[in-house]
């Protein structure tokens, strides 16, 4: 306000000082859009472009500003919100709709706690639009500048992406190449580049996951991933394996692979693999039929295949749904290793397919 007064009063536009300058004025009327099916397929790019940026955008803001202290942040109850906000702004034909980061800095430097700030600001609004176009026209637009870099000096947490350079350097290059990205490109595309950036990270990090044979804690029964601090135990003719990541196509292969290898490497020969399952909390179609088949290996290998500690109830129905259950044969799922080496190593002589 000071600013605008300013211009106003010193005619600062004269001397090259950029304005907001004159807008129209009126209320917003309820109507429905008409969709030209051309317009559609001209337009859906950019509305999903438009729709990551509101939820990135309604993210951080709802993570950034919580009501009370402490409190867990309700994104999906702020996504169904917005989403009802984007409805009805496509019938009063506004902006699309979001969780506006200056705008709730604003509100929460200046003391709102509750709805009413909320609908006192969306009254304002109104009145703005309505009736006070000609007092934003001097509204000079480095003030609007200054707010929109005050608001992101505190959602932006310097201290946070400092200690991600420290212990996440591979992040800290994502955080990095999304804000060049950003700067240099329009902003809706950085927010795309950004957002496939972080996609291709995620599926760089299924892919690293690896198959890690487990050792018996010395004095318990407990199976454990071998280390520096442990000198584990192993039992002749088991082998305990597992994958400490969701399969998919992305891994399966990679699994199988590893897998068989560590069986033709073995010292002695196997009677009974067990598959710690613990760590995959899902499995799609193709890593099923990829487990199928190292399952027919070990039949083939007259190796016992059974699987312990399958926890993740989505990978259980899974397993049920694509027909790994059958292959491994219900009564071979366990609840400990310990407990599956129990029930069938002892069993190592008389494999059950030759019994039947």
């Amino acid at each position: 306000m000071a600013a605008t007064i300013a211009v106003y009063w010193f005619g600062l536009e004269r001397d090259g000082v950029a304005v907001l300058g004159q807008l129209p004025g009126e209320f917003p009327r309820l109507h429905l859009p008409s969709i030209v099916f051309a317009d559609l397929v001209q337009t859906t790019p950019l509305a999903f472009v438009v729709a990551a940026i509101i939820m990135v955008q309604t993210a951080a803001t709802t993570r950034s500003f919580v009501a009370v202290p402490g409190a867990t942040a309700s994104i999906n109850r702020d996504f169904t919100g917005v989403g009802a906000a984007n409805l009805m702004a496509g019938l009063f034909g506004a902006f699309p709709v979001n969780a506006s980061p200056p705008l709730t800095e604003i509100v929460a430097e200046t003391g709102g706690r509750s709805k009413l700030a909320g609908l006192t600001a969306a009254a304002l609004i109104l009145a703005l639009a309505g009736f006070g176009t000609t007092l934003l026209a001097q509204v000079p637009l480095a003030a609007l500048a200054g707010i929109l870099i005050f608001a992101a000096m505190r959602i932006v947490r310097l201290g946070e992406i400092v200690t991600i350079f420290r212990h996440a350097f591979g992040e800290f290059m994502l955080i990095l190449a999304t804000v060049t990205a950003i700067i240099v490109l329009p902003v809706g595309t950085g927010v795309a580049i950004g957002i496939v950036l972080s996609l291709l990270h995620r599926i760089w990090s299924t892919t690293r996951a690896r198959l890690i044979t487990f050792e018996k804690v010395p004095g318990t029964s407990i199976w454990w991933p071998p280390g520096r601090d442990l000198k584990g135990e192993t039992v002749e003719g088991v082998l305990v394996i597992a994958f400490q990541a969701p399969l998919s196509f992305l891994n399966a292969y990679k699994f199988q692979d590893s897998a068989r290898r560590v069986v033709r490497q073995s010292r002695t020969p196997l009677n009974l693999i067990v598959l710690e399952a613990s760590s995959i909390v899902e499995i799609e179609f193709t890593a099923a039929e990829i487990l199928i088949e190292f399952i027919e290996f070990c039949a083939q290998s007259k190796i016992r295949f059974a699987v312990a500690r399958l926890e993740s109830v989505r990978a259980g129905e899974a397993f049920e749904r694509l027909g790994i259950t059958n292959a491994v044969h219900r009564d071979r799922f366990f609840h400990s290793v310990d407990e599956a080496i129990r029930m069938l190593a002892k069993k190592t002589n008389e494999f059950p397919e030759d019994k039947e």
